[in-house]
């Protein structure tokens, strides 16, 4: 067989490495590739376009296009009014910062962003936590004008959350939602401010005597309305349209009721008067000081990471089913920008709802214009229509809610989960559990501490298997994966399958070191020949740090003692420059040692050692 020899890399300077690095690590995408080679126009034009996504399509835009954008803003439209104003009073703010919210947003994202079908404005779950963690502290009630400061602040944090984590969140908080609504549904003045289970359960049933008959028989009719209409759109997504409007529909039709009959006389609560005209705005309520900047920052960053996290999401999922591509770094910034903007303009946190996305994509969307002929209504219902509101009943708006988050319920992805990852379904069903029964913020911080407890394991513990020839062939494979692969006698073949760093160095020196003396007492009841090889097969060892080389170096020392070679097998270049930096002796790095294959490696060692004449 012939033997190619592993070659050192080519010399690179430090600054050249770390640029590199810098590069892949937050532009893996490499967006600066397209201006090479391109003259100084070309540039500028690109870079404007990167920067301002509506400039790639804008150009090409069509009035057959137009005709279906204004379709779909308008039919998302029907849905973000009733359901800014109801996500509103959730987040426990005044039921006009929901229509604000549905207004600027939209028209910042529409320049910012790159997916065509996200639809932008409040969303159920953010709401929910940031009203939740704010009244801990502050009340809404008896300090309204702190509250809407905090609430306007907390806009400028953002990260991730994992899939499993965000399922379990999301649903445990979509029954906290539906619970709390308990409040609207059954006429109930008096009600818990805990956001837990039991407590909700417990003010329910402490207040039989405030249930209003007549908001009940409301509240069911309108929440059967609402429930078979969304049936119905599931079952044909052709007449998406049904369920689409039924919120609006549903607005409408109980104002009329109350307004007819004179139903808020009769215990019937209603939303009251609603300024008229656009965002004031609110720059100079912001707060990044003061006894309350903790409580902003960790209300801020959980909201973000939630709002973050949902929408680039969702914005992916609709990219896929129509193959055009959604840039996270746009998202990130679109959705980042949109926030900063809102909150200077009287907007709390907004983000894409899978919803009304959903709706979105059904009406045939074809660009963000859709945002902008939804803020445009949006700013039409702000300045002439608000009127309108003033007898709409909060037990409709407790209907709506309901309705939108009962899809947050996934079950099917939740049995997926189970089938692929089990520690991931105990992590989604901490993060549920511990949002129904402590809080939304604790199931959220016990389920981020269990995946950060995975990848910690996962980093400190990493896979190391022994490997095998697979007979008649010069594969070799994970022992205890392929049944029919067989160990060489006087040989040790261990695969490194992770960086080696300070977390886990001391990890696998204790578990190299009992491989080796397993194997030389299996060597020894076998009465084979002794170990004289032990192959590092690196090719997954991305790389070393000062630990690491440690590890390689002390590896050395052990098995020189046991009259064992240490033969390393197609290391990577970065591994390769550090242990020859770090071997100035030339003690274990010698190139009769080092191969790029384990065929390689063990056809070529064979013949070395008199006693392994035989394999």
């Amino acid at each position: 067989m012939e033997v190619h020899k592993v070659v050192a890399p080519p010399h690179k300077s430090t600054v050249a490495k770390l640029k590199t690095k810098l590069k892949e690590t937050f532009f893996p995408d490499d967006p600066l590739r397209q201006f090479r080679g391109q003259p100084n126009r070309t540039k500028l034009i690109r870079a404007a376009q990167y920067i301002f996504p509506i400039l790639q399509w804008c150009p090409e835009y069509s009035f057959s296009l137009l005709k279906s954008d204004v379709v779909s803003g308008l039919t998302i439209a029907s849905l973000a009014i009733p359901q800014g104003i109801s996500y509103a009073k959730l987040a426990n703010l005044p039921p006009i910062v929901g229509l604000y919210s549905s207004f600027v947003p939209p028209l910042v994202y529409a320049v910012l962003g790159s997916s065509r079908d996200l639809a932008v404005g409040p969303v159920s779950i953010a709401s929910l936590i940031l009203g939740s963690m704010l009244r801990q502290q502050v009340s809404p009630v008896d300090d309204p004008v702190l509250f809407l400061q905090l609430a306007f602040s907390s806009t400028f944090f953002a990260d991730f959350l994992s899939k499993a984590t965000l399922i379990g969140f999301m649903g445990g908080a979509a029954i906290i939602v539906s619970l709390q609504q308990l409040k609207g549904l059954l006429g109930i003045t008096h009600f818990t401010k805990h956001m837990s289970v039991v407590p909700v359960l417990s003010s329910v049933f402490q207040h039989t005597n405030e249930w209003s008959w007549q908001t009940i028989v409301m509240g069911v009719c309108f929440l059967l309305f609402l429930l078979s209409t969304r049936h119905l759109s599931m079952k044909k997504p052709k007449l998406f349209w049904v369920s689409a409007g039924a919120p609006l529909l549903s607005v409408i039709v109980s104002t009329l009721l109350v307004f007819v009959f004179r139903a808020e006389r009769h215990g019937i609560s209603v939303i009251g008067k609603l300024p008229e005209g656009l965002n004031p705005p609110s720059w100079n309520m912001l707060q990044f000081h003061g006894s309350h900047l903790a409580l902003v920052a960790k209300t801020g960053l959980v909201t973000g990471i939630v709002s973050l996290t949902e929408g680039i999401a969702v914005g992916r999922t609709f990219a896929a089913l129509k193959n055009y591509h959604v840039d996270g770094n746009k998202e990130m910034i679109a959705i980042g920008l949109m926030n900063v903007v809102g909150s200077a303009t009287s907007c709390y946190v907004t983000t894409g709802a899978f919803s009304r996305s959903a709706v979105n994509n059904n009406a045939g969307a074809k660009t963000a214009v859709s945002n902008i002929v939804m803020s445009v209504t949006v700013m039409v219902t702000l300045l002439f229509l608000m009127p309108l509101f003033e007898y709409t009943p909060n037990v409709v708006l407790g209907a709506i809610i309901v309705t939108a988050v009962i899809g947050l319920i996934d079950l099917p992805a939740a049995c997926h989960i189970w089938k692929i990852d089990k520690f991931d379904f105990l992590v989604m069903l901490c993060a549920f559990f511990g949002v129904i029964f402590l809080s939304v913020q604790n199931g959220l911080a016990i389920a981020v501490g269990l995946s950060l407890f995975k990848i910690l394991m996962q980093v400190t513990r990493p896979k190391m298997v022994i490997m095998g020839n697979i007979p008649g062939t010069d594969i070799y494979r994970d022992l205890h994966h392929y049944k029919e692969a067989q160990r060489i006698p006087g040989f040790l073949v261990l695969s490194i399958e992770s960086p080696v760093n300070f977390a886990n160095s001391n990890y696998l020196t204790e578990r190299t070191s009992r491989w080796i003396e397993e194997c030389e007492e299996e060597e020894a009841q076998e009465k084979h020949s002794s170990l004289q090889f032990l192959i590092l097969e690196m090719s997954a060892v991305s790389g070393v740090d000062t630990n690491g080389v440690s590890f390689f170096k002390e590896l050395k020392k052990t098995t020189a003692k046991k009259d064992i070679e240490l033969v390393f097998v197609n290391p990577l270049s970065e591994v390769v420059e550090k242990l020859q930096r770090a071997d100035e002796q030339k003690e274990f790095m010698r190139p009769e040692f080092l191969f790029l294959t384990v065929a390689e490696a063990v056809a070529s060692l064979s013949l070395k050692g008199p006693s392994l004449s035989n394999v």
